[in-house]
């Protein structure tokens, strides 16, 4: 229990670490590119030599995508951004599970129905949210890795959507189904308590 605490505090030092990393990296390469720095000068060489391994890989995608390999830099900054955010949360996130996990435990029968039901809501809804957000994208049930989503949340989109269905282009099923995920734990968390 007392290695939490530490935990996120060395995922935040390692986020911020990698952000300055790829900041100095992507400020290196804007300014040899844009001639403030001679790219044979010792301070870009030595950017480049140890940015070189990260670099490779990203530059030969951005290249089979279409897109400038001079851009790495820039998309290693916002990757760096994204996943250090992502680390974040998620270590948060499993920081408090397993404190209110504790606490559950802790409170004995009641506790923990109300630490399950608080659980399966929060699922869905996350299931709820990530099908919306990957709709936008062109993500569809048919895509391999998005059925376990599909599998969460179909079974109360679908019968909403046959009550209620997309006006235009506008599906309001996964709105309602929240809503109706919302009340229901209400109604559930009030039995427990």
């Amino acid at each position: 229990m007392s290695f939490l605490t530490p935990l996120a505090v060395a995922t935040r030092a390692i986020s911020i670490a990698a952000l300055c990393f790829a900041a100095v990296v992507a400020l290196t390469f804007w300014l040899v590119r844009t001639g403030r720095l001679t790219p044979f000068g010792a301070w870009p060489r030595l950017v480049r030599q140890v940015a070189d391994p990260i670099l490779r890989p990203l530059e030969s995608r951005l290249t089979r995508a279409g897109r400038n390999p001079q851009d790495a830099p820039l998309w290693l900054f916002g990757f760096t951004v994204l996943g250090g955010l992502l680390l974040i949360a998620v270590v948060d996130w499993l920081i408090g599970f397993w404190f209110r996990a504790q606490m559950a435990a802790g409170s004995g029968a009641g506790g923990i129905a109300v630490f399950l039901i608080n659980g399966i809501v929060g699922l869905l809804i996350a299931a709820l949210i990530i099908r919306v957000v990957a709709s936008w994208f062109g993500i569809g049930a048919y895509n391999r890795q998005f059925r376990p989503i599909i599998l969460l949340t179909e079974w109360l989109v679908a019968p909403i959507r046959r009550v209620l269905p997309p006006m235009g282009m506008i599906d309001f099923s996964p709105l309602v189904a929240w809503l109706a995920l919302v009340l229901l734990r209400s109604v559930l968390l009030r039995l427990f308590r």
